[in-house]
């Protein structure tokens, strides 16, 4: 009996005011929740993005190096590689961690850091055929070979492209202090040295 009558007042037991201050805690817990998972997307998305615009920027200048690929002379070398190199820097190279190098058939070379561009290598290397071998971002250009032979030698163009991201949150861990992201192409603009 007592048990039925303490039932039917449970309603009653706790105060109009008492009621209030449940929202208030339950708003606190699935605040915290709330902001760890923005942060995780925040951060999350910026290096997602950081990726896009690695990818697009390396691609960029794939495009160019095969559309100029009559360029890619011991001449014309030097200025092939100058060109991708401020194209896959395409505004981003004066900060935010970007920089990039290029090669043109194991010669002229072109290094972006934080928009400062820095030419280097021997232009007659341009006029060689190559066999480069390796993986992206570990290229090795090997011995100058007789253009189109078994190794199908040609004019190559090797681009790698890096960024530095800085999370908003580090403390948080989603993205580490040091993230790096490397991308790199390497493009077989022609069969025969011109």
């Amino acid at each position: 009996m007592v048990l039925i009558h303490f039932v039917r007042r449970f309603p009653k037991v706790f105060s109009r005011h008492e009621r209030n201050g449940v929202a208030a805690i339950e708003f606190a817990l699935y605040a915290t929740i709330f902001l760890v998972v923005l942060a995780g997307t925040v951060d999350i998305g910026n290096l997602i993005f950081a990726e896009f615009q690695l990818d697009n920027a390396v691609e960029a200048g794939a495009e160019y190096a095969l559309v100029n690929n009559a360029a890619a002379t011991s001449s014309g070398g030097v200025t092939l590689a100058n060109s991708i190199s401020s194209i896959v820097n395409n505004g981003h190279g004066s900060g935010g961690g970007w920089s990039n190098t290029v090669v043109v058939n194991n010669g002229p070379t072109t290094t972006t850091s934080n928009g400062s561009p820095t030419a280097s290598g021997t232009a007659g290397s341009a006029a060689s055929c190559y066999c480069p071998t390796g993986s992206p971002g570990s290229w090795t250009w090997g011995a100058a070979k007789t253009c189109n032979s078994s190794c199908t030698a040609g004019v190559f163009v090797s681009i790698v492209a890096t960024r530095n991201i800085a999370p908003f949150f580090p403390a948080w861990g989603f993205v580490t202090n040091s993230t790096t992201l490397t991308r790199s192409a390497m493009v077989q603009v022609a069969t025969s040295a011109n």
